[in-house]
């Protein structure tokens, strides 16, 4: 009953932020201003829920607290399609113009990259999933350096479209890429419900996994595919926030103190829509715009990884 009344709490607060940030400062013109904030809240809501759980699961398959999905080198990924679109083909191309073409083109990538990542890791027996993490820190340093050679070159006058894309931002969505985006979760959504009563087992670890009759290499590769298309569309819709999972996972691991994922997974949803909210109203109403949300987050999320790094130390 406990876990009941804790995720009401959540629920009331984001449904209180939401209001707040729906109705503050309205002026009247409810017919321009609702709509414009109502697809923010639904990317927000969209971002958020993605992130959350891909955390939650790489969290629990990889049995580490402190990992999360941008150690398999997405978020690099994302900048490197960016920046190589505007160095190779210039600003003024279909795919930087086109943002449904760039979503498109832009999750089909990851998705692939991490097929790639998978099928290095599973093709032998045996093989430890770290191998899998490894390569991805190797990967993703490897584009990230790429990246940063070609902003180097690039015209001055493009490298600032390059840096509008290196933090998140809410506030130009495009209304058609966040329902092609919740369309691809509800269908991602139904592929994962039937491995989602493994996670519970998984937490114990491989071997008991297997021990309790766990499929463990079939479960793995769905769930790391799920990770990759959620990381992949949360990424590509709004840009990369490297710490929100992080910092969004552990809080709902000791607010909840459960190891049902059930309530986890609801919980996390909520806590995410509570940071993304409540930031986005800091920039707007404190900060008025001289800072981003990603910023925020991650600065926060640092702070809290560091917190993490030394008690786990102690």
């Amino acid at each position: 009953m406990r876990f009941k009344w804790k995720l009401s709490l959540l629920a009331l607060l984001s449904l209180i932020l939401i209001a707040f940030f729906m109705l503050t400062d309205a002026g009247g013109n409810w017919d321009y201003i609702l709509p414009r904030r109502g697809m923010k809240i639904l990317a927000m809501v969209i971002t958020g829920g993605t992130i959350a759980v891909s955390t939650v699961i790489f969290q629990t398959i990889t049995n580490n607290r402190i990992l999360t999905p941008s150690i398999l080198g997405l978020d690099s990924l994302y900048m490197l399609l960016q920046t190589a679109a505007i160095f190779l083909v210039g600003s003024g191309s279909a795919m930087m113009m086109n943002r449904n073409l760039n979503f498109l083109l832009t999750v089909v990538a990851m998705v692939l990259f991490s097929g790639l990542l998978y099928r290095l890791l599973f093709k032998k027996e045996g093989s430890n999933i770290y191998f899998l993490l490894l390569l991805g820190l190797i990967f993703g340093t490897f584009f990230s350096s790429i990246s940063t050679f070609m902003q180097v070159l690039i015209d001055p006058n493009e490298f600032l479209m390059v840096q509008d894309r290196m933090f998140a931002s809410f506030n130009n969505i495009h209304t058609d890429l966040v329902w092609v985006g919740l369309a691809v979760i509800a269908l991602g959504t139904v592929f994962m419900w039937p491995f989602l009563k493994y996670l519970d087992v998984l937490s114990l670890g491989k071997d008991q996994a297997i021990n309790l009759g766990v499929d463990y290499d079939r479960v793995m590769k769905r769930l790391f595919l799920i990770i990759a298309v959620f990381i992949s569309i949360a990424t590509a819709l709004v840009g990369p926030i490297t710490f929100l999972g992080l910092l969004v996972a552990n809080v709902t691991y000791e607010f909840m103190k459960t190891y049902k994922h059930s309530y986890l997974f609801a919980a996390s949803i909520l806590i995410s829509i509570i940071a993304l909210v409540g930031g986005q109203l800091l920039v707007e109403r404190v900060f008025t715009f001289t800072t981003t949300l990603s910023v925020i987050i991650n600065f926060t999320g640092g702070v809290y990884f560091l917190y993490l790094l030394l008690r786990e130390r102690s």
